[in-house]
Parts: structure tokens; sequence; C-alpha cells
């Protein structure tokens, strides 16, 4: 079997099994705690952590507050914790500081980088008081559009280099036709799938785009420093989990974000 025949089985079952699963409450809080545990693993190969305790944090603070649904002051605490990792990240991408990182830091980015953002995945489809798995699948659909386009056009026409640094095969052009094909593309989910106002999603969809960028970025440059391509292998021809879920997990507590300011000014 050839390589694209394995890239695109693969991730064809990928999509087949996160999409079927997000449908029904109970197997998308599985799915999602399970795709977390397969995250932590991978990071802390990355990182070089021992594996328990990240295990027993992860699980636990995942089980705790995805349990705890509507607690608005739970959500505000996670929500600050993870603009502060978020801003912390962002400072490591950008830093040219290629030192190790220390056990606090490490923690630190476990916890802020994955685990929160992952509790903010699960509830991103009660953001409505009730169970809408639309609003998931729409985000993912916007980050496939938006990746995609990014490389046919970062491909057939780029040539400005968005960040060589960390990542070599990512231009502006690229970036920036992503950006407006899924913006394009959110106007067909909001009035045709989901049935939300159209500015909401292009909003959601900038989002989406941009922070799902620099997600990816991020993992791109703790892969750099773990001196790997790919954060695993348990995707023939994607790579670990990490590699398929770098953007949505940094843009998913925006889009949270997002939602909680407009019920706070609705």
């Amino acid at each position: 079997m050839n390589e694209t025949l394995t890239r695109a089985l693969s991730g064809v079952l990928y999509i087949i099994i996160l999409v079927s699963a997000t449908l029904f409450l109970n197997s998308f809080l599985v799915l999602f705690g399970l795709l977390l545990l397969l995250s932590v693993y991978e990071f802390c190969e990355l990182v070089n952590l021992r594996k328990i305790i990240p295990f027993l944090l992860a699980s636990f603070l995942y089980f705790f507050f995805t349990y705890y649904f509507f607690d608005l002051r739970a959500d505000l605490v996670l929500l600050i914790c993870f603009l502060l990792i978020a801003i912390k990240a962002l400072s490591y991408l950008f830093n040219r500081d290629e030192k190790s990182m220390t056990a606090v830091e490490k923690y630190s980015y476990l916890v802020g980088y994955l685990v929160i953002p992952f509790i903010f995945l699960a509830k991103l489809p009660f953001v409505e008081s009730v169970f809408n798995p639309k609003i998931v699948i729409s985000i993912f659909i916007l980050i496939w559009f938006n990746d995609t386009m990014a490389y046919v056009v970062g491909k057939s026409i780029g040539k400005t280099k968005l960040f060589e640094r960390v990542s070599p095969k990512k231009t502006i052009e690229g970036f920036l036709g992503g950006l407006f094909f899924s913006t394009v593309i959110s106007v067909f989910i909001a009035k045709y799938y989901i049935h939300q106002a159209v500015e909401h999603w292009v909003f959601i969809s900038l989002i989406a785009g941009i922070f799902g960028t620099l997600g990816d970025l991020i993992e791109s440059k703790f892969k750099r420093m773990a001196g790997v391509k790919d954060s695993g292998r348990i995707m023939p021809g994607h790579g670990g989990i990490l590699d398929r879920l770098d953007s949505i997990i940094f843009a998913g507590p925006f889009v949270f974000l997002f939602y909680q300011i407009l019920n706070y000014v609705s």
C-alpha cells in the first residue's frame, strides 16, 4: 500500500470515528478523554517527562471539570489559567533561546496547553445550555478546511515564509489563503448546517484560523526541541494525535471565550 493511500485511509477513518462519536454525549466525552490521554503520552515523550503523574493529573482534571458543565466560576478560573499559559507558550514560540524546560514549565504546559483545552473542547457543545455536537464538528471542519487550503495555496503561490525557524514549509500566502477560504466556508456552515448567525461564524473562522495556526507552530516548536518530525506514529501517514489536534486544542478555548462573551452581552 503506497503512502498516499495509507494517509488517505487513516485520515478518513479518523474523521469517521471523530464525527460519529461526537454526535452522542457519552461517546463524545469518552473519545475526547482518550484523545487527551494519548496527547499527554505524546507530550511526555516530546519533553521527556515521566508519564504516571501526568496521566493521573489529566484524568482527574478532565473528569472533575467536565462533570461540572455549567459552573461559571470554574470556567473563569480555567480560562485565566489557559490565557496565562497561552501567553507563556507564545513567548516560548517566539523566543530564540532553546534551553531545555524545567519540570515546572513542563507541568505548566501539560495542564495549560493540553488538559484545560480538552476540558473546554468537552464544554463547547454545551455553550448554549443544551448538547449541540454541531458546534464542535463545525470547528473541526473550519480547521480542516483552513489547513487544507493553506497547504494548497502555499504549495501553489507561497513564496514568503511565515515562521521558517520553526516551520519551514508554512508561508504567509498559504496562511492568508487558508484564512480566506475557511471564512467563506463558515458562511455556508452558519446558514445551512448549524443555523446560527453568519457574522458569529465568520469571527469563529478567524479565531480558528489564527489561533489554530499558532497552536500548530507551538507544537512544531516542541517537536523541534525534541528533534522529531512527528509527535507520534499512531496515525499512519499523519503522525501522532497531537499532530492532528494541535490547532483545535489551542483555538478551542478562544472559541469558548467568544461564546461566553456573546452570552454575556446578549
